[in-house]
């Protein structure tokens, strides 16, 4: 039986920058990971990837092939991956003995719910390989500054949980950053509980590009409230408790904790004794010293064991 996670989210949202996190974060507490790159548009990868779909196919090809842009291109992409599903199983089957999966997918909300093809590699590979997977949806943590994109965010997080059926967090991602953006209308556990939604109608009231759209927004939040599944927790990607309190929230919706509590509870002491490094580079701030910083990073890992 195989763990892991399937990484999902608008653009912006930092899921590449989640995965080189989270794996560097499972290896310090003692899991073995494979990162599968199956973002066709990721041509700067921070992380080194066991899997790569352009080794299979390319995004730029695509494009310059059949004449599409970078939203057709990669809905073709996954059409393509879809039907070439032996390449990515043949891929896998090598690591799934002791490996822990993390599935870097691209960012395009539509392969997640309007189109089938991404369900389906997962819903795939889960039959074939036997796949624990829960589904980690990354949302920007600064669309709570603004009550329109927030409700925004909470109808995708809810159509997303709907198409994937799988396990299913939502996220809101760099929330060390939220300050940034001003002051929040509402205490963080508002945006996070997702309960009341009607106090936003005040808010949204005093933006007159909002105020015209007040029934249609009404409608909305009235249907993610009667679904009452969307909840959000929070991620500091650089702040080792924030990502070992997700890491063990994913692990009771995929079932690894159930698969070794004992294992689990040794893997958690590593950090919980004493402190540990935790050192972790942003992509952006960091793209032409990247390897020079990632040498930096496994020296002082050693150190600290």
């Amino acid at each position: 039986m195989v763990f892991g996670q399937v990484v999902i989210g608008p653009p912006g949202s930092g899921k590449t920058t989640y995965c080189n996190g989270m794996s560097q974060f499972l290896q310090l507490i003692g899991r073995k990971v494979a990162v599968i790159n199956l973002d066709p548009a990721n041509d700067a990868l921070p992380y080194e990837c066991a899997v790569n779909i352009e080794d299979l196919i390319k995004l730029s090809d695509v494009m310059v092939e059949h004449g599409l842009g970078p939203n057709g291109g990669l809905v073709y992409c996954m059409d393509y991956l879809e039907k070439n599903i032996d390449w990515l199983e043949a891929k896998l089957k090598p690591l799934i003995k002791d490996h822990y999966f993390l599935f870097d997918f691209p960012g395009q909300v539509e392969l997640f719910f309007l189109h089938s093809s991404a369900k389906n590699v997962i819903m795939k590979l889960v039959k074939k390989l036997n796949l624990r997977l829960t589904a980690v949806h990354l949302v920007d943590a600064h669309l709570c500054s603004d009550p329109g994109k927030y409700v925004s965010a909470l109808l995708l997080s809810l159509s997303t949980m709907l198409h994937m059926e799988l396990p299913h967090i939502n996220v809101l991602s760099k929330i060390d950053l939220i300050e940034s953006y001003g002051k929040l209308a509402f205490n963080l556990d508002f945006y996070t509980d997702v309960e009341n939604l009607s106090y936003l109608q005040y808010s949204l009231d005093q933006d007159p590009r909002s105020a015209k759209y007040r029934k249609l927004t009404k409608e909305i939040c009235d249907v993610v409230e009667d679904y009452s599944l969307v909840n959000f927790t929070t991620l500091d990607i650089q702040d080792k408790e924030s990502v070992g309190n997700l890491v063990k929230l994913i692990d009771k919706s995929n079932g690894y904790i159930f698969a070794g509590i004992e294992a689990s509870a040794v893997e958690f002491s590593k950090i919980a004794v004493g402190p540990v490094d935790w050192d972790y580079y942003r992509v952006a701030a960091v793209q032409e010293k990247y390897m020079k910083d990632d040498e930096n990073f496994d020296d002082d890992e050693h150190s600290g064991d």
